[in-house]
């Protein structure tokens, strides 16, 4: 049976960890400052399984025990947008989980959906997101595994379509795009 959103839902509590580990575990860990912004208040803009999802997600990146597999850095997770002089010109609301390598950050939205900023626009681009923080990361974790040659793309790439996200599927921004 094909992969579905529906079926990676609680994926950050239930095998995130366990993919980490087979995957990742050689990678450096996130450190983030204590002075970086707590995610709490936007927390309570979100769905429950998403809350549920990016609470845990926030725990593991303060632990100091999750690999950079997302350029999560003091100045990509969590980042003040209007502190920093920067728009979001289609969300009124987001929480930034880290950045591409190029300068744009993915984000949460209130309705729990992943887009991704592009900071030349400001804006989260259109055919970029992904259903939930669960997807997101499954796919991220995979699209690392993959860059490190720990993984096959051929090995994931039945549920990357089956999933149907549009940050792994766009012709020009997707992940897979990048591999290829």
């Amino acid at each position: 049976m094909a992969l579905q959103p529906a079926d990676l839902t609680g994926y950050v509590t239930r095998d995130l960890d366990a993919d980490l580990a087979r995957w990742l575990a050689g990678e450096p860990r996130v450190t983030l400052p204590a002075a970086v912004a707590l995610v709490t208040p936007f927390l309570s803009l979100l769905p429950a399984s998403d809350a549920a999802a990016l609470a845990g997600f926030d725990s593991r990146v303060r632990s100091g025990a999750l690999p950079q597999f997302l350029d999560v850095y003091d100045w990509s997770y969590g980042f003040d947008f209007a502190a920093n002089d920067c728009a979001v010109h289609n969300a009124e609301q987001v929480w930034s989980l880290g950045a591409d390598g190029g300068g744009n950050l993915y984000c949460v939205l209130p309705d729990g959906e992943i887009g991704i900023w592009f900071h030349e626009e400001e804006l989260i681009e259109d055919g970029t997101r992904f259903d939930n923080l669960d997807v997101f990361l499954w796919s991220a974790v995979r699209y690392r595994a993959i860059q490190l040659g720990v993984l096959a793309l051929a090995d994931v790439r039945d549920d990357f379509v089956s999933l149907g996200q549009g940050g792994v599927l766009h012709p020009e921004l997707g992940l897979i795009h990048s591999l290829t």
